[in-house]
């Protein structure tokens, strides 16, 4: 899932080369220089992007979280508030907003871990709540929901009950998390063979969010058509 060669990455302690693209860490902020350009298949103009994203946390949490017995696979909710600052050169576009940062890592592929999750993250009037469920390959489930505080710390949560959500375009099944069962999709920001990224209008303990919901179907993504099909959307650089 990139679009470079191994030889162009380099990792340091704060640092992350990927190509002329860089992530950083400051000390206070996580920042982003992204210089790229568009390079998908049968588009003959490879427009440049360039600018600067900068991730400021809120607040810190240092608990990551296993999502198998063994830990195999492992989710660290890093920031889960946090300001972000968008200052785009090419094409010339800023913004500020309000944000999330986490990460995945494991001692395997994804999609030999797991068949399916859905995820979903909302900002609340004090702290956030972030609800994870899916099912891992050898067919077992997992669910939990977990509220961070305004300083950062995770406490389980009761998980709400789940809230069924239409199908994408490409019948990517989607659900997530609410109060009495009931969410509705406001806007669908990626739909993909495999992987769908979507805004929710809920209600959680109470309180009514606007929220952001994933659902990755790793069955789909390891099937022979999606791995012929991805080197054309994400082609590879030698640099």
């Amino acid at each position: 899932m990139t679009e470079r060669s191994r030889g162009a990455a380099v990792q340091e302690a704060d640092q992350l080369q990927i190509g002329p693209s860089n992530v950083r860490w400051t000390g206070e902020a996580l920042e982003i220089d992204i210089v790229e350009r568009d390079t998908r298949l049968f588009n003959p103009i490879h427009r440049r992007v360039r600018g600067k994203l900068r991730v400021i946390p809120r607040a810190i949490n240092t608990v990551p979280f296993g999502l198998d017995p063994d830990a195999r696979h492992r989710w660290h909710c890093l920031a889960p508030r946090a300001r972000i600052e968008l200052r785009m050169d090419e094409p010339g576009i800023s913004w500020n907003g309000e944000g999330y940062l986490d990460s995945n890592s494991g001692e395997e592929s994804l999609e030999e871990g797991f068949r399916v999750w859905h995820w979903s993250r909302a900002h609340c009037r004090e702290g956030s709540v972030v609800n994870y469920e899916g099912v891992r390959r050898d067919g077992s489930h997992f669910a939990s929901a977990l509220r961070f505080a305004k300083d950062g710390s995770p406490e389980p949560a009761e998980l709400p009950m789940v809230a069924p959500l239409p199908n994408t375009f490409w019948q990517i099944e989607r659900k997530t998390r609410a109060d009495r069962g009931h969410a509705r999709a406001l806007d669908t920001w990626e739909d993909s063979p495999f992987y769908a990224r979507s805004q929710l209008l809920t209600q959680l303990y109470g309180e009514r969010v606007v929220a952001v919901q994933e659902s990755l179907d790793l069955d789909r993504f390891k099937s022979p058509i999606t791995q012929f099909m991805l080197p054309f959307r994400m082609p590879r650089k030698r640099g």
